[in-house]
Formats: C-alpha cells, structure tokens, sequence
C-alpha cells in the first residue's frame, strides 16, 4: 500500500514551464496530469502560457516573413 505525503510539493517556475510545454505538445500521462493539478499555482500557468503563445505567434510570423522574402 503506497503512503502519499501529505503536503503537496510547491510549484515552480520551471515546472510551469514544463507544464504549458507538455500541454502545446498536447501529450502528458493521466498520473503526471493529476500530479500537476495538485501542485500548480494557475497564474504561473498563466503567465508562462500567455508568454509561450506570445513566442508562438512571433515565431510563426518571421518564419512566413522569411520565407516569403526569399
């Protein structure tokens, strides 16, 4: 019989991070998304999200602006 902690580790930037990349690559276990849920602080998810949407776009425009240039 496995024993949980009782206290949930903290959430991190880093694993925000990790978090939000997992989800853009639309892949995570069902263990690891319960995992997240226990542990994450929604306006680091948040914040790193908006970010990682921001690069998204940014990096979609000046791939279709390179390329057309050419």
């Amino acid at each position: 019989m496995a024993v949980e902690s009782a206290k949930p580790k903290s959430s991190s930037w880093l694993h925000s991070v990790k978090l939000v990349a997992w989800s853009f690559l639309g892949i995570r276990s069902r263990a690891g998304y319960q995992e997240d849920l226990a542990r994450v602080n929604p306006m680091h998810v948040l914040a790193v999200g908006l970010v990682a949407a921001l690069l998204l776009v940014l990096g979609l425009i000046l791939l279709a602006t390179w390329v057309v240039g050419k």
